[in-house]
């Protein structure tokens, strides 16, 4: 073995991990060299190899391994040039090879924007059952959070499988990072680039109208929450529905959806617009905060005004009066995803296309708050 390390460093080689090393190395370069190209598929045209971090970094295969895993054996000056190299090769070790020193499992990759917002913890608990099911272990990226989302990003995809989640509007640049990892967005922002599953609310929002047009709402205002202060395209289908029924909804925006700005507009509203006798909020976090601003105003639920929210999450039962919502199947949501990614990964589906898009649908739960 051979390795280049700074006068001074002292590199200290353990005989098990040197086994390991050497083993693993070996099963590294028979993935790289079987993983071909597979531009139909979705894959890149062209991957770094093990061999090509060793030849930037001038060490061995062995002492690419060693980096990669954090094994004993190389100074961290080496460690570090060796990363370095690989970061810039946008090099991502076979999950085979690794698996062999780490003694991991299959791991799936998810990615939510804000473990804050009870919509996330949800989320992940559905994808951690059905996953776990299936003999898979997850591993979370929370971009919302992150103080450095595309580090966060880069490193799920270098030590997973599959990777599921909420790219947003920067899906291109963090599918691009992910590599040849196969990836399944959640609710795309934009064009779908890799496999899809839609989460789609205008038929729940038709029968919405239809219910507060029915109850005897006439003044209805809208919670929106958008960062660029138009209104969302969810925002859009509720203000379209509203007013093919007669309505002039007012629209209030916010900058961020959570229950602190939900409970700010509904103030708001409710001092601009007497006689609002409705409050739509982007979502059920944001509609809790509507309850709240409600309470605190003694505006009685939903005697004088109605609220209403999106996701159909548990905590909408635990408050009085329980909330009426637009309500997605997370349960549907994760096993889709899972079922996507898992045929991607096996080769049984494409990487991209139409053929690897689903769509799961809200519908409306009526309660006590509408």
């Amino acid at each position: 073995m051979t390795d280049t390390t700074p006068p001074g460093a002292t590199d200290t080689t353990h005989p098990a991990d040197e086994a390991a090393a050497d083993g693993a190395a070996a099963d590294e370069a028979a993935a790289d060299a079987a993983a071909g190209a597979d531009a139909s598929a979705g894959r890149s045209a062209t991957r770094a190899t093990i061999h090509d971090v060793a030849a930037a970094a001038g060490v061995s295969r062995q002492t690419v391994t060693r980096a990669m895993n954090g094994m004993y054996g190389i100074s961290a000056a080496t460690k570090e040039r060796v990363l370095a190299a690989a970061s810039a090769l946008h090099y991502r070790p076979s999950r085979f090879g690794r698996g062999l020193v780490t003694g991991g499992d299959r791991q799936l990759g998810l990615v939510v924007n804000d473990l804050r917002n009870p919509y996330s913890p949800e989320l992940a608990a559905a994808v951690l059952g059905l996953a776990a099911a299936r003999g898979w272990n997850v591993m979370l990226a929370d971009v919302g959070l992150a103080g450095d989302s595309d580090r966060a990003v880069q490193a799920l995809g270098a030590q997973t499988d599959v990777v599921i989640g909420y790219l947003g509007i920067r899906a291109p640049e963090w599918i691009e990072r992910l590599g040849t990892v196969p990836v399944v967005e959640l609710d795309p922002a934009g064009e779908v680039l890799r496999g899809a599953v839609r989460i789609d609310p205008a038929s729940a929002v038709e029968d919405l109208a239809d219910h507060l047009t029915a109850t005897g709402v006439r003044h209805p205002v809208i919670v929106d929450a958008s960062h660029t202060g138009r209104p969302s395209s969810r925002g859009l289908l509720v203000i379209d529905a509203l007013r093919r029924r007669g309505h002039r909804p007012e629209i209030a925006i916010a900058e961020a959806s959570t229950s602190e700005h939900g409970a700010a507009m509904a103030a708001r509203a409710l001092e601009r617009f007497p006689a609002v006798d409705a409050v739509l909020a982007f979502n059920d976090v944001m509609a809790l905060g509507v309850l709240a601003a409600c309470r605190r105003a003694g505006v009685d639920v939903p005697g004088r005004v109605r609220v209403v929210g999106v996701d159909g999450l548990a905590v909408g039962t635990l408050v009085a009066p329980t909330l009426t919502t637009l309500a997605v199947d997370l349960g549907a949501v994760a096993r889709e995803a899972l079922d996507l990614a898992l045929g991607m990964l096996a080769g049984e589906l494409p990487r991209s296309g139409t053929s690897v898009q689903r769509t799961v649908r809200h519908r409306l739960l009526v309660r006590e708050s509408a």
